[in-house]
């Protein structure tokens, strides 16, 4: 049997890393805007994140199909030798041969039109395959190769062949209809108006085997991704019920595929986490986010992670929600993985908790998030520390004076004070707002400027003071200026008089009538 090409998507990698580009004047405002109740724009890093799992999936399944890829140009079919007579093993062969098959070549010289009219053929049963196959692998490559398939008319005649009773046939409509629904948001939108998603369900039920509903999974996955414009409301609810009903079954691949669907779904706007949450599926993902095994951490966690993160970027409710599932319990081990993606996951949905009420933030401190968020900023890898960085500023803005004295007891603020000398200018000013927000929530101005001193924080913020990047320039000298000037001099007061006290006068008889000098 012909080894069957599952090309996830073409959603391309960006790979770009801005971290080190100085912020301009609205990037606090870019990044609350990922949080609960600030709005929803297009959350550019979880889209980074998408891409590049879609990315890596694709490169696994990628591999098996190009073992067969082995046979040159000179095998290319001229349309007239096209019949059932003398089918498209040929081009097939073609198809398969090294990283670039001539895709092009195969589209100029007039091919695709009889290939969609061969799919039509009920009664030559291995042309239709091979033509179907043809066509899948075409539809795998660029957009434009892509759009010479749906242009010649290959969406109807695939969702026609859903309903083969040809097993492996059907199955190849499957994968082809997965391939252009990966293309982006206005082919599936084309798919999903042609009722794609009807004659993809009919094809779940208990005896259909479970590779068949792999190709499923994925295919529905495909439909449900893209925000710019999302999946229609009216296709989403379509196709939840069957998503719950395949999170349920053991097989990781097909749970893997399930959680990525609802990751994509729930990264939108409240209304669209409502429906997600409304189905009742949150302990479910609480309870794959929290899976031990190890196959299952790789392809399942993750995705189950990234739902439940994006469920509490919702509403409070929407939190409380995962919140009572248990998503809390779960979430210390998580900061703890020996994956840095996975710690990373975790901080990040651990910061919109943190950007709840009180209430919730006190439900982090009795669940023990605080000593492995610690943690996380200490020693943690860097794209997880920024995610962390957000989750203790969210902190100290909404949580109560004695939570953010917890936080300050945990060891927070000398992490903090650490993390001062990273180079990312974005993440230097969130942490001085965290700074400024730990002045503002404990009062205790005197002895908080003593203990950031003895931990070396005011040297930093003096070095801050040149920092090249305006803002955090200003910021870092307005701190100094807001709350250690006037301890300052009391300090050198102080100083000055232990000086005269244990020198015996040595600074002359006008020393202590003089003070100290100006600073």
């Amino acid at each position: 049997m012909l080894v069957i090409n599952p090309f996830v998507s073409k959603c391309e990698l960006n790979s770009s890393d801005t971290a080190a580009n100085m912020p301009t004047n609205n990037v606090v405002d870019q990044r609350i805007s990922k949080f609960k109740n600030k709005g929803k724009d297009l959350a550019k890093l979880r889209e980074k994140r998408i891409s590049e799992c879609v990315e890596l999936r694709k490169a696994q399944k990628n591999e098996n199909f190009l073992k067969r890829r082995n046979i040159t140009l000179s095998s290319l079919p001229d349309e007239e030798a096209l019949s059932p007579e003398n089918d498209t093993v040929g081009l097939q062969k073609l198809l398969s041969k090294g990283r670039d098959p001539p895709l092009k070549e195969i589209i100029d010289a007039g091919l695709l039109s009889p290939f969609v009219s061969f799919l039509a053929m009920d009664d030559e049963s291995t042309l239709q395959f091979e033509a179907a196959w043809a066509l899948t692998n075409i539809a795998s490559g660029t957009s434009w190769h892509t759009q010479q398939v749906v242009e010649h008319g290959a969406v109807p005649a695939f969702i026609n062949l859903l309903a083969s009773p040809v097993l492996h046939i059907s199955e190849q409509a499957v994968w082809a209809l997965g391939n252009i629904a990966g293309d982006g948001a206005a082919y599936r939108d084309i798919l999903i108006e042609c009722n794609v998603i009807p004659a993809l369900l009919a094809r779940i039920c208990p005896d259909t085997p479970v590779g068949y509903v792999r190709n499923l999974t994925w295919t529905l996955s495909n439909l449900c991704r893209n925000k710019n414009p999302c999946p229609p409301l009216s296709a989403v609810q379509q196709m939840l019920p069957a998503l719950i009903q395949l999170l349920h079954l053991s097989d990781k691949d097909i749970l893997s595929d399930a959680c990525w669907a609802i990751s994509y779904l729930s990264d939108g706007s409240n209304d669209r986490i409502d429906v997600v949450v409304k189905t009742g599926i949150v302990p479910r993902l609480v309870q794959l986010m929290n899976s031990k095994e190890l196959s299952i951490v790789v392809t399942v966690q993750t995705p189950a992670l990234r739902s439940i993160g994006n469920i509490v970027s919702g509403s409070n409710l929407h939190t409380q929600m995962a919140i009572d599932a248990g998503a809390l319990n779960v979430l210390p081990n998580l900061l703890r993985h020996p994956k840095p993606t996975v710690q990373k996951e975790a901080a990040w949905a651990l910061s919109n908790i943190a950007a709840g009420p009180c209430k919730q933030i006190q439900q982090l401190i009795t669940c023990g998030l605080l000593p492995p968020l610690v943690e996380v900023l200490r020693n943690g890898d860097f794209k997880t520390q920024k995610e962390a960085v957000w989750a203790v500023t969210n902190f100290t803005s909404g949580g109560t004076v004695e939570q953010v004295v917890k936080l300050v007891q945990s060891g927070a603020l000398e992490a903090i004070i650490n993390l001062l000398q990273v180079k990312d200018a974005k993440v230097i000013l969130v942490l001085l707002e965290a700074v400024n927000n730990i002045f503002m929530k404990l009062g205790e101005t005197e002895k908080l400027c003593l203990l950031i001193e003895e931990l070396g924080g005011l040297e930093r913020l003096e070095v801050l003071q040149n920092h090249p990047n305006e803002m955090v320039y200003q910021s870092a000298h307005d701190l100094i200026q807001k709350y250690f000037n006037d301890v300052l001099l009391w300090v050198h007061h102080l100083l000055w008089s232990v000086l005269v006290l244990v020198s015996g006068g040595f600074f002359g008889p006008h020393a202590a009538s003089n003070g100290p000098a100006q600073i």
